[in-house]
């Protein structure tokens, strides 16, 4: 297993190990000490998986406010995404700025998302299935998002939306600028 750390401090992409042979591959998504051993330390209480049936879905970009924050280690399982992440924590050196990665069946990568980040991802393919671990429980009061589109982050979110309107929720299709937006998350030195 490899870690790659991001420009953005607590962003981790996974890179598993993948044995593979004529009859397939095995891959180990999750293993608690492993996981610790590489600096994620944090206690999943649930495992979430979303379906886009359409190429040019947008999910996002979402969070939740504390006390029901949540972590997140995600991955792609069927079809091809491009994850985008966003520094939320007001007072980060790093607030605003965006951290994306391409995550899919083939590749096997996974994206950790500590707490105080906003997270989205585009479909770059039909029928994707998208996984999710969380240290937290759903807690709809406890609900935030931005635009995908803030021009304050300015995500690029490639060649595919060149022309093309993404599939969105209608949520997600009047959520609030970032500087509006009920964010409730400070930064701490070494979170």
């Amino acid at each position: 297993m490899k870690i790659i750390k991001t420009e953005i401090e607590g962003l981790l992409i996974i890179e598993t190990d993948v044995f593979g042979d004529h009859r397939g591959y095995f891959t180990e998504t999750y293993n608690k000490a492993k996981y610790q051993e590489m600096g994620i330390n944090v206690d999943f209480v649930q495992d979430n998986m979303s379906f886009s049936a359409q190429k040019g879905t947008l999910r996002g970009l979402h969070w939740q406010n504390p006390p029901y924050a949540q972590s997140k280690l995600v991955s792609c399982t069927k079809g091809t995404v491009i994850d985008v992440v966003v520094d939320i924590r007001k007072g980060s050196p790093t607030y605003g700025k965006y951290v994306s990665c391409e995550l899919s069946a083939e590749n096997h990568k996974q994206f950790f998302i500590p707490q105080g980040f906003a997270h989205g991802f585009l479909t770059l393919t039909d029928d994707v299935e998208f996984r999710y671990k969380v240290d937290n429980v759903y807690n709809k009061e406890s609900e935030g998002s931005t635009r995908y589109d803030d021009p304050s982050i300015n995500v690029d979110w490639g060649q595919l939306l060149n022309g093309i309107v993404p599939v969105l929720s209608e949520k997600d299709k009047v959520g609030p600028m970032l500087s509006k937006a009920n964010n409730q998350f400070k930064y701490k030195e070494n979170c």
